[in-house]
């Protein structure tokens, strides 16, 4: 061990108040980020369940409208 106590490891001769706020500030934006990311994870799971279920619901209706579009075979000549 490079260090003859636990306190000196604390300290680090002078240096530890600031490798440890790091330490702290980057833990605490991971775990900032890792709630965000669940967060919109979610809400994206979310819509999109919403936009299936409004599709179904949409689907069900249209069902007994007429079609919205007609395909016809066009003739084409090549000369």
């Amino acid at each position: 061990m490079a260090f003859d106590s636990f306190s000196a490891f604390v300290v680090m001769e002078g240096h530890g108040p600031y490798v440890w706020a790091c330490y702290g500030v980057f833990f605490l934006l991971m775990t900032g980020l890792m709630v965000i990311s669940l967060r919109r994870r979610r809400a994206a799971i979310e819509s999109c369940r919403r936009g299936f279920e409004h599709q179904a619901d949409g689907h069900s209706q249209q069902a007994s409208q007429q079609p919205v579009a007609a395909f016809t075979r066009i003739k084409v000549s090549q000369d």
